[in-house]
């Protein structure tokens, strides 16, 4: 089932003592199967990605994947606990970065909102703890 949604989402990163935080409120499609919700959205400058289309898939609530495609291509593979190499897409070239994955609260189809929060590294040094915040603004699915 396919469903048109409009989003909020907020993703928070932080480096050491600083914080940086992003907020998109966009229309969205929402997937959903048995097992899985996939949410598709178009990225705009207020995340850096204008021009890139950004795809959430969640498994049922055990894992998720971020992939975005367009002006930026990385792929982030999630899942509760484990540690997974990925490839994220700069401006500069790629890079293969570790993602571990510390939370992943998947309650989509009950409120409409989606929690993740995870750590980056490159080479095995520490970039940032990021989470991401995600909320559909009508919930009945």
């Amino acid at each position: 089932m396919d469903k048109r949604i409009t989003i909020s989402l907020t993703s928070v990163q932080r480096q050491d003592d600083d914080e940086t935080r992003t907020e998109l409120i966009t229309p969205a499609t929402l997937y959903t199967d048995k097992d899985k919700c996939i949410i598709v959205y178009e990225d705009t400058e207020a995340t850096g990605f204008e021009g890139s289309t950004t795809t959430i898939t969640v498994d049922d609530g055990k894992c998720a994947s971020i992939i975005r495609c367009g002006t930026a291509n990385s792929l982030l593979s999630l899942e509760m606990g484990k540690k997974h190499f990925c490839q994220y897409g700069t401006p500069f070239g790629n890079m293969q970065i570790g993602v571990f994955t510390h939370d992943i609260k998947d309650k989509i189809r009950e409120d409409g909102t989606l929690y993740m929060k995870y750590t980056l590294d490159l080479n095995s040094s520490y970039l940032s703890d990021n989470e991401i915040i995600l909320k559909i603004q009508d919930h009945s699915i």
